[in-house]
């Protein structure tokens, strides 16, 4: 076993390059897995490169460098569109693990109740993925191909998350056996954009825990467009068969009936919050 703590971008990728390690940055899910096991594999740990860290504004949009924490989120300011994930970001864990837990971490690990990925989803993010061979970025809904799967070649590693310029305000809901330190039953993000006229012209719901992927449901974003952006009337808009591409299983925390009608529950509750501060804004 090895450990690598490197202070640039450039030495952490010759370090992958050259090594097998696995790369931490919060170590919150990597640590937690050992169990009572010593640690055998080597460790990359990018939490000390400055260029990793961080929330800044581009020409197009944001950039959140792959070792910003969750209370670094929480924290920002950043607008309306970002509530939903700042909301999310309170959520993950205890105050203690949302110090240390990364927003890169939570997608690489790639759990299906991963609170990061509903309302990253929503806002269409991008991931910034980086080797000595040059940079790439892939849509986050191409990135998590499966439970514990990302879309990673060998000598790379996730750098940034990049999300571009948009309007709306959002939301972000979960249901858990508990407050703090559950994995989700379900989870909700949305986020809603309406026009001078208070007519819904944008929606964008995701749905968490309720498939082996958190998904996007766009029927049902299309469904709300042009409706007048009320909570009463965007909550009533949802039927059943726009809940088809979730696909819950059965498990000690719920099982997937429960997980249909939590999800629905959800998205009708995180419309209403988010639509009252978006009528709140434009009185």
């Amino acid at each position: 076993m090895q450990y690598f703590a490197p202070r640039s971008r450039d030495e952490a990728l010759q370090i992958l390059a050259s090594e097998r390690v696995r790369i931490v940055a919060g170590g919150t899910d990597v640590y937690p897995a050992l169990r009572d096991r010593p640690a055998t594999d080597s460790y990359l740990d990018i939490s000390r490169v400055p260029e990793f860290r961080g929330i800044s504004t581009t020409a197009d949009g944001w950039h959140f460098g792959a070792a910003t924490t969750w209370t670094d989120v929480a924290s920002a300011n950043l607008p309306a569109c970002f509530h939903g994930l700042q909301a999310a970001a309170r959520e993950v864990g205890s105050v203690q693990i949302q110090n240390t837990g990364t927003i890169a971490g939570n997608i690489c690990n790639a759990s299906p109740a991963a609170d990061g990925i509903p309302p990253l989803l929503s806002l269409e993010a991008d991931v910034e993925v980086c080797s000595l061979d040059g940079t790439r970025t892939v849509p986050l809904n191409a990135f998590v191909t499966g439970v514990r799967r990302v879309e990673l070649r060998p000598g790379e590693m996730v750098t940034a998350i990049r999300i571009r310029k948009q309007a709306g305000r959002s939301a972000f809901l979960k249901l858990g056996a508990r407050r703090y330190l559950v994995i989700s039953i379900a989870m909700v993000a949305v986020i809603v954009e309406a026009d001078a006229d208070g007519r819904v012209v944008r929606a964008r719901i995701a749905v968490g825990a309720c498939s082996p992927v958190a998904c996007r449901l766009p029927e049902l974003e299309a469904a709300l467009i042009g409706l007048p952006a009320l909570p009463e009337v965007l909550a009533s808009a949802m039927s059943g068969r726009h809940l088809a591409p979730l696909s819950p299983i059965d498990d000690v925390r719920a099982d997937a009936a429960y997980r249909i009608d939590a999800a629905g529950e959800l998205i009708r509750r995180a419309l209403c919050a988010a639509t009252a501060e978006t009528r709140e804004i434009a009185a």
